[in-house]
């Protein structure tokens, strides 16, 4: 169906040079089968795809190599051309449902719009057979989701939509770009089940970008791992994840995550001097100075029975929505406590109550000791200097206009913390503490990688030297072996700094390898808690055992083991050895 030779793809740079982003690639794709391309960001997934579809961004163009589908050279089709080609001989699911639905249009129209452009159906019978298409999708009850707009729909439902309009004109190709990397492992694992059943049943030919090699390993009859645009190496999914012979592959198979890993452990204390090391910025005469020491025993945050209800608009049957409903736990000093469950199961709302973001409807929050549920105004202000926050996002987390140093040093500019002679060498130094190089200090956030803009974002948070880091799906948006260096980064920091996580993640296997306690929360209950081993490898609930099972990789990795017989710890670099 798709057969990619020697693709080659540049991209025309401000000062006129052609950076080669895709170099050589060859691939192909039969009827019904699935074709896994993996690799890091950068690495030419998206531009190979894009380019086999015609859809590279601007400055972009193939300067060599051919394309065909289903045996016809569609290299040379004028943008005319194309425009029938997509939609009807191939689809596409983008990654992003947010960005690639029209907000002011009903879901439904937007699906029948397929079948209008390519003239296989007029709009009334258009409309009607879309309804069929969100059910074909998995879509529950389609004729009234058909009427809805896209805001009204979960992620895990929009996705499906995308999936509708990708089938819609019954392509014979499909081309999903990361279809779940935003998505829950339960609504990732149906999303990519409905798509697996819809190649079966069809025999439609389905071509999947992802970072993810759980995904790959379980739902790809062959993959193609790219690094720097070049392919490195391509064969069964058997062969490439059980006898890697490039050392690429090795390196993202070592990286990724999954309930075999045990917990990273840190390394021993560095002799060169960290954050820590280097003389506190005095405090001003008007900011009042940090909270004195804590006795060991008292937690640094604990919720009792908090309950957090919403309010409906008038007119319903339901008066609220309770996001919270009675959840009680303890995260202890220098220990890491993970909140995990679906999309809606109350996860950022408990984060925002121990925030302050949100006051509880009842229950109280207890912060290092203390009852801090009413506390407001100036008392409010100086109890956040105690906590802060790591967003799931790197990209959108960090104020695009500041220098790195200038994002660092917020914190305590906002707090009247120090000299600015002192506050720059606290920025140095909480730079050198996340392995970023001096000469970052001079860049802005859009000149650094996903996995720099995070550990930006992490010396943000240590700058106040907070009792409790927030971590907020902290490495999701990331690559595997990012995502691996910015965890061994997280675990190295919490034993040189005696920090306390409250990590929120929907990630189980990434849980694993960092959490102490874990929490699964269910419906704004929590259904279950305690060590992290017990809960991850010996759930009770089961709730709690649907979300281990849906963790991706599960099908091609080999038995667990005992859960009596926990996986030893793994080490952490020190940040001298890590890759640059």
């Amino acid at each position: 169906m798709l057969e990619v030779t020697g693709l080659e793809v540049g991209y025309r740079t401000r000062d006129g040079e052609v950076y080669r982003a895709v170099r050589g690639v060859d691939l192909a794709v039969q009827p019904g089968e699935v074709v896994a391309l993996v690799g890091e960001s950068g690495s030419g997934k998206s531009t190979t795809a894009h380019a086999a579809l015609h859809l590279l961004a601007r400055g972009g163009r193939v300067t060599g190599g051919r394309i065909r589908l289903a045996g016809r050279d569609v290299s040379d089709l004028t943008d005319r051309e194309w425009q029938d080609v997509r939609g009807r001989e191939v689809g596409l699911v983008p990654q992003d449902p947010t960005v690639s639905l029209n907000p002011v249009q009903r879901v439904g129209d937007q699906v029948a719009e397929v079948l209008v452009i390519h003239g296989l159906a007029r709009r009334r019978e258009a409309r009607r057979r879309a309804v069929g298409l969100l059910g074909q999708a998995g879509i529950p009850d389609p004729a009234a989701r058909a009427r809805q707009y896209p805001h009204q729909l979960s992620g895990g439902m929009r996705q499906r939509v995308l999936i509708a309009v990708a089938i819609a004109a019954d392509p014979r190709l499909v081309v999903a770009d990361e279809p779940t990397s935003a998505l829950d492992v339960t609504v990732q694992r149906r999303i990519l089940d409905h798509l697996e059943h819809l190649v079966r049943e069809r025999g439609t030919a389905l071509l999947l970008i992802t970072h993810d090699l759980g995904v790959a390993a379980d739902r790809a009859d062959r993959i193609v791992v790219l690094e720097h645009g070049v392919v490195v190496e391509q064969g069964t999914a058997a062969e490439v994840l059980g006898t890697p012979r490039h050392p690429y592959t090795r390196q993202l198979i070592a990286a990724a995550p999954s309930l075999a890993s045990g917990r990273l452990v840190a390394p021993a204390p560095p002799t060169a001097p960290t954050a820590s090391a280097v003389a506190a910025p005095r405090a001003s005469a008007a900011t009042p100075a940090a909270p004195a020491a804590v006795p060991p025993a008292a937690p640094v945050l604990e919720l009792v029975d908090v309950r957090k209800a919403f309010p409906l608009p008038r007119g319903g049957d339901r008066r609220e929505v309770v996001a919270v409903d009675g959840v009680s736990l303890r995260v202890e000093r220098g220990r890491t406590y993970a909140l995990v469950g679906e999309s809606g199961s109350g996860k950022s709302t408990t984060a925002r109550l121990a925030l302050h973001l949100e006051r509880p409807t009842s229950g109280s929050v207890r912060f290092r000791g203390e009852d801090v549920t009413g506390v407001r105004g100036e008392a409010l202000r100086r109890l956040r200097r105690g906590f802060q926050v790591v967003y799931q996002s790197p990209y959108a987390s960090l104020d695009p206009r500041f220098t790195v140093e200038q994002v660092v040093a917020e914190p305590l500019q906002a707090y009247g913390i120090g000299t600015r002679a002192e506050r720059a060498e606290r920025v140095r130094a909480l730079l050198h503490d996340v392995a970023l190089p001096a000469d970052a200090l001079r860049r802005s956030p859009r000149e650094l990688s996903g996995g720099q803009r995070q550990r930006v974002a992490i010396a943000r948070a240590l700058a106040l030297r907070p009792d409790l880091v927030v971590l907020d799906e902290p490495v999701s948006a990331l690559d595997v072996s990012v995502q691996a260096q910015i965890l061994e980064l997280l675990v190295r920091l919490q034993a040189e700094h005696d920090l306390t996580y409250l990590f929120i993640s929907h990630d189980l296997a990434v849980v694993r390898q960092v959490a102490d306690e874990v929490g699964v929360l269910h419906r704004g209950r929590l259904v279950e808690h305690g060590p992290a081993d017990r809960i991850l490898l010996d759930p009770q609930q089961a709730y709690t055992r649907e979300l281990v099972a849906a963790i991706p990789g599960r099908r091609y990795a080999a038995p667990a083991a005992h859960p009596s017989a926990a996986p030893p710890a793994t080490a952490v670099p020190h940040p001298t050895e890590e890759v640059r």
